[in-house]
C-alpha cells in the first residue's frame, strides 16, 4: 500500500491545524508523563512550546475529545522541525497517527516549505511511509544542547 492509496484520516476522527483545539493539560499530561523525549516537561515550558509553535491535532469526531497530538517548530518558508507527536494509546494502531502526520507534511508542504527535520527512537516506520529518509550526509549536521546530562558516549 503506498501512502496514496490510504484514506486520509481514519473513519471517526478528523485533523485540525486550530491551535485553539488543543487541550493543552492533555498533551502536556501525554508528553510529560509517557513520551520518552519528553518526560517529566514542566507545564510552563510546555505552555510556551504550544503558543510558539504549529499546533496540530486529531479529534474523535463523535466526542470532539482531542486524540492526537503534533507541534511544528518553523520559520513558514524554508524549514521546519516536527516534534512532540503522540496519539493516546486508547487509538494507537487504528491509523490515527499516520494520518496525523500526512495531515502536517501536507500542511508545510502547502506552506512550501523545503525541508523537515524529525527525530525519534521508535517510529522509522511511520515517517518513512510518508516520504521522510534518514539523513543523507548526517555528519553535515551538529547539535547543540544545553541542560543535558552528559552523555555516556561523549
Amino acid at each position: 500500500m503506498t501512502d496514496t492509496d490510504t484514506p486520509r484520516f481514519p473513519d471517526g476522527y478528523e485533523f485540525s491545524a486550530d491551535t485553539a483545539r488543543i487541550d493543552v493539560d492533555r498533551t502536556h499530561r501525554w508528553l510529560a508523563t509517557d513520551a520518552y523525549w519528553a518526560l517529566d516537561r514542566p507545564r510552563d515550558k510546555h505552555e510556551r512550546a504550544v503558543a510558539n509553535s504549529l499546533n496540530f491535532g486529531a479529534y474523535d469526531r463523535s466526542s470532539g475529545e482531542q486524540v492526537g497530538y503534533a507541534r511544528v517548530v518553523t520559520d513558514g518558508e524554508l524549514f521546519a522541525w516536527l516534534c512532540d507527536v503522540y496519539v493516546d494509546r486508547s487509538v494507537r494502531g487504528k491509523g490515527v497517527g499516520t494520518a496525523l502526520t500526512r495531515a502536517v507534511r501536507d500542511h508545510l508542504a502547502a506552506l512550501g516549505v523545503r525541508r523537515v527535520l524529525l527525530a525519534t527512537n521508535d517510529a522509522h516506520g511511520v515517517y518513512a511511509k510518508l516520504g521522510f529518509e534518514p539523513l543523507e550526509k548526517p555528519d553535515q549536521w551538529m547539535a547543540l544542547w544545553f541542560d543535558q546530562p552528559k552523555r555516556a558516549d561523549a
